[in-house]
């Protein structure tokens, strides 16, 4: 079969979709083993490869997320691999990434901290992109926990088994952070989501209670007490959360510099805030 063809054959099957067109490259990318970038160097599919991305495509076509079918999700200068039990990386994640790198440059050999790991996606980044760094990924979840396995093989980053606001959980390191960068489950309680999302994304990395803070609300005083004075603090929130997450860090008093920061399409997305050398008790 002709790749050109079977391309645009699968685009029109999942035309439904947002990027039907991305889709069915990715696709059929995944299925021929090359880059994406590299599908016009192919000539065709052959009779087991075309049967095998219909497959892919019908099963996209129903909301099997793309990154469950090709085991793999990029996320700024990597790719991981992801599956059944892990939350999928999001692009937005990469700003609060960018902010945290930038708080850290020339800092020597800082210490970072990724809490809420999941797949290991900011902490990988953050390894790759500050190599004299030491990383900690804490992460809870033992489903999430293979993949964050699986994703820091090779890398310098150390893995915590722990409950990222419990105050034994990395005690060894308090008052010495100089960044913590975390993507902690912030939805409200009962916000409807796509299939998509609420199929495979874990419940656990998606929800916090009621108004979706629940676990925020713990990590900020943990965090305090993890941090050096001037040490960094990034924590991805809700849309609905600007102003609530600012006042939670502020409303501690261990916190100076608070900023809100809008995601891609200018939501507020995450919050920032440097660790105070004097606070209020």
């Amino acid at each position: 079969m002709p790749l050109p063809g079977a391309i645009r054959e699968a685009a029109a099957l999942l035309h439904a979709l947002a990027a039907p067109r991305t889709d069915a490259e990715l696709l059929a990318a995944h299925v021929l083993g090359v880059p994406r970038t590299r599908l016009a160097l192919v000539p065709g599919l052959t009779a087991a490869q075309y049967t095998r991305l219909g497959e892919l495509v019908a099963a996209r076509a129903q909301g099997t997320p793309l990154q469950h079918l090709t085991g793999e999700a990029p996320f700024r200068h990597g790719v991981l691999a992801v599956g059944s039990g892990v939350f999928v990386p999001r692009p937005e994640t990469e700003l609060l990434v960018s902010w945290g790198l930038a708080a850290v440059r020339g800092v020597p050999a800082p210490v970072v901290v990724d809490l809420c790991a999941g797949s290991g996606a900011i902490a990988v980044a953050v390894a790759a992109e500050c190599p004299d760094a030491t990383v900690y990924a804490v992460e809870l979840q033992p489903a999430a926990l293979i993949w964050l396995r699986r994703n820091t093989a090779g890398t310098s980053v150390s893995i915590v088994e722990g409950d990222a606001a419990d105050p034994s959980v990395l005690s060894t390191l308090d008052g010495t952070v100089d960044l913590v960068l975390c993507n902690p489950p912030y939805l409200p309680s009962g916000v409807p989501l796509p299939a998509e999302v609420t199929g495979y994304d874990p419940h656990g990395a998606l929800y916090s209670g009621p108004d979706g803070l629940e676990l925020i609300r713990r990590l900020v005083p943990r965090v305090a007490t993890l941090l050096r004075p001037g040490g960094g603090f990034a924590v991805e929130h809700d849309d609905s959360h600007g102003l609530a997450v600012p006042e939670l860090l502020r409303g501690d008093g261990r916190y100076g510099g608070i900023a809100d920061h809008a995601d891609l399409s200018g939501r507020p997305r995450f919050s920032t805030a440097r660790r105070l050398a004097d606070f209020r008790a």
